[in-house]
C-alpha cells in the first residue's frame, strides 16, 4: 500500500490542527450506534415486517 501525497498533506494538517473534542465524540458515537444496531440485528434478528421480500424473477418473453 503506497501513500498518496494527498494523504500525507491531510495527515500533516490534522497533526497541526486536530479535530475538536466534540467532533471526535460525535464520530465515536455514530460508530458505536452502528455497531450496536448491527449487533442487535445479528443476535436478535429483524422483525418480519422489516425484512425484504424476495423479488420474483421476472421473465420477459
Amino acid at each position: 500500500m503506497s501513500l498518496n501525497p494527498r494523504h500525507l498533506l491531510r495527515m500533516s494538517r490534522w497533526s497541526r490542527r486536530p479535530p475538536s473534542t466534540r467532533r471526535v465524540i460525535l464520530v465515536f458515537g455514530v460508530v458505536l450506534l452502528c455497531l450496536a444496531l448491527s449487533g442487535l440485528e445479528r443476535f436478535v434478528g429483524i422483525p418480519e415486517g422489516l425484512q425484504r421480500e424476495p423479488n420474483p424473477k421476472i421473465r420477459i418473453e
